[in-house]
């Protein structure tokens, strides 16, 4: 992400005041998605709300977004939980260059936890609705995102690896390319060990989903 694309030092300046403004329970980030997807965290106020710093991955929303598998990835106001259970009330605006590319994100995370206990006392600061609940993946390493997305397609089929079928393992890989996993560095390797199957296996499982998706 260039200056010459985003002004990085102005968003910078943002991030600042939003962090000033809110306090210590409001971490705010900017990513620069050009960068590979393991160290797209450029700058960030207050990470010790995720546990996370500079050089470290985006969330699994931001992979759907670069998947183009969300026509707007703008988000407001969601909720979401990190893995120590802190409840957040999130915001994530995606950023574009002149030709209408996202190269980057500056994503707001407020921890409310605290305010949540005290609800009735200061309820107008805490409502929030639990039924946009958001799974966000918070991490420090992106094969996190990778091993979450792969207990996601197994629950998603029903049934162990073991036990599955060609078609169960097809219908799996095709949720994990709509959830922008294969945009993971070496994805593929640990996609094919996870399913018992070769790399060229899964390659050709993976281009029957798109045939599939082209038919319909």
């Amino acid at each position: 992400m260039r200056n010459s694309e985003i002004d990085i030092h102005f968003l910078k300046k943002i991030m600042k005041g939003l962090a000033a403004q809110f306090g210590e329970n409001c971490e705010v980030v900017l990513h620069d998605l050009t960068l590979p997807y393991d160290k797209t965290i450029i700058a960030i106020e207050n990470g010790h709300i995720t546990g996370r710093g500079i050089g470290d991955p985006g969330t699994n929303l931001g992979l759907e977004v670069l998947r183009g598998e969300i026509e707007s990835g703008d988000r407001f106001n969601y909720v979401t939980q990190t893995k120590e259970g802190k409840l957040l009330r999130s915001s994530s605006i995606y950023l574009e260059n002149e030709d209408g590319e996202v190269v980057g994100s500056l994503c707001i995370n407020f921890d409310i936890s605290e305010l949540m206990m005290a609800e009735n006392v200061i309820k107008s600061l805490t409502s929030t609705n639990l039924a946009n609940h958001v799974k966000e993946d918070f991490v420090n390493n992106v094969n996190d995102i990778l091993d979450s997305l792969l207990q996601e397609s197994q629950e998603l089929i029903g049934k162990p690896v073991a036990f599955m079928e060609k078609e169960d393992k097809i219908k799996a890989i095709h949720y994990l390319d709509k959830k922008g996993a294969f945009l993971i560095k070496k994805a593929g390797e640990k996609i094919a060990k996870f399913f018992d199957i070769s790399k060229y296996s899964l390659y050709n499982m993976l281009e029957q989903t798109k045939n599939k998706k082209n038919d319909s």
